[in-house]
């Protein structure tokens, strides 16, 4: 599988992910979001810059979404519920939400 960004084709995975974390910028998480109907606003910008943040400064750590409530709620100053994170990710948050960020695919089990 493959993305076109700016007229260049990039490797992803299966499941959509760039096969080099390298390729990732800005552009390529609009692409990636548009193809899944996602237009990102400054939430998901925050989802995504902590996602990154966590696995690039933190030993490649992919947090579940019950941290993402937890740590995204205290960035926002708001209490949160998994439905404001489901809202701006429907289709799985750490998934989609990484996959969008320019991360691999999580190494976890399933599970919340």
């Amino acid at each position: 599988m493959a993305i076109i960004v700016d007229g260049k084709e990039l490797e992803t995975t299966e499941t959509g992910f760039l096969a080099n974390l390298d390729d990732w910028n800005e552009q390529v998480a609009n692409v990636i979001a548009e193809e899944e109907s996602i237009t990102l606003t400054e939430r998901h910008w925050d989802v995504i810059k902590y996602l990154r943040d966590e696995y690039f400064n933190n030993r490649e750590n992919q947090p579940n979404t019950r941290t993402m409530v937890k740590e995204l709620g205290k960035l926002w100053g708001e209490k949160i519920d998994t439905k404001a994170i489901f809202d701006l990710f429907p289709g799985n948050p750490s998934k989609q939400a990484g996959r969008i960020g320019g991360i691999p695919e999580s190494r976890r089990k399933g599970g919340y």
